[in-house]
């Protein structure tokens, strides 16, 4: 099973299994973490903003011009931000760190 690696805005890092096919943001509220993802998963908002740690950066598929016009809004965006919802887990990804902002 592929793993996730989680720091929180905290500063507190957790690998947590991460099932193939759910996106990232499914994975992180079902942990328990505060991802609200108000729109489900629908590229409507900007609540499942996470930043990737930039060792993965690259490996992950490139961004939907939908997906930069959202992060666009984002107050606190960095250069490896990316909406949780749009990532698919695989067990290519198996060892994604993603932070949590504050």
């Amino acid at each position: 099973m592929p793993t996730l690696t989680v720091t929180d805005a905290q500063g507190v890092t957790k690998e947590l299994d991460a099932d193939t096919g759910l996106s990232v943001m499914e994975i992180l509220r079902e942990a328990g973490y505060p991802v609200a993802g108000e729109c489900n998963g629908s590229l409507a908002c900007a609540t499942c903003h996470v930043i990737i740690d930039p060792n993965w950066f690259g490996k992950l598929e490139d961004q939907a011009e939908e997906e930069e016009d959202i992060l666009d809004t984002v107050f606190n965006l960095e250069e490896t931000s990316r909406l949780a919802c749009q990532i698919m887990m695989s067990d290519d990804l198996s060892g994604l760190a993603v932070s949590l902002p504050s």
